[in-house]
């Protein structure tokens, strides 16, 4: 890693921190800076703005998700366990959930639109990969899977990300669900108990 990237690093690793502990509203850019010990101008070489800083650290954290889910794909779980586990890694550890809360803020919508996207797209051949695997032992039976798993996470992001959703709600959706990927009848079951899993 260049000095450069070295730094930057560094002051993503203080705000991090600092989000966490304090909260993003708590923190400002003159608290990362004194933290680090550099000159404002340092600061606005690397990011334009407390919101950028935000958006990096999310990056970060969405990249460390990503290869903790990753590592899921070679384990010998079963694939609708091995489906859960994915999903379930991709989710925010409950100390960064103030980190998540901040992208909950009217002013950061667009923000998190473009977050939600990218984690899609990261996630999407993870999924792929074992929907695959479970189409070779028979127990999915369906073809364009990127395709499917990628409508599978925006239906379930609109319907499961406000929290107003019902049991009626999750029913509809495990049907769904076993109906994109040839699944059948109730095997997809077991998605009940990751929507109604606390956020990890």
């Amino acid at each position: 890693m260049k000095k450069g990237e070295r730094r930057k690093q560094e002051l993503l690793d203080i705000a991090y921190r600092m989000f966490i502990t304090r909260g993003y509203e708590n923190t400002s850019i003159d608290d990362i800076i004194a933290e680090a010990g550099i000159a404002k101008g340092t600061y606005y070489y690397y990011f334009q703005s407390k919101e950028q800083t935000l958006e990096e650290v999310i990056g970060m954290m969405i990249e460390k998700e990503i290869e903790a889910a990753g590592s899921i794909l070679d384990s010998p779980l079963p694939v609708p366990q091995k489906i859960v586990a994915i999903i379930a890694s991709i989710r925010p550890a409950p100390e960064e959930q103030t980190i998540e809360g901040a992208l909950m803020q009217p002013e950061n919508i667009i923000m998190h639109q473009k977050i939600k996207r990218r984690l899609i797209e990261k996630v999407v051949p993870l999924l792929t990969k074992a929907a695959e695997e479970g189409v070779e032992q028979g127990i999915f039976s369906c073809d364009n899977i990127p395709e499917r798993i990628r409508m599978m996470l925006v239906i379930s992001n609109e319907i499961f990300d406000n929290y107003s959703f019902t049991d009626r709600d999750i029913d509809v959706f495990i049907d769904i669900t076993e109906k994109i990927l040839g699944a059948k009848s109730h095997s997809m079951d077991f998605i009940r108990q990751l929507i109604n899993a606390p956020s990890v």
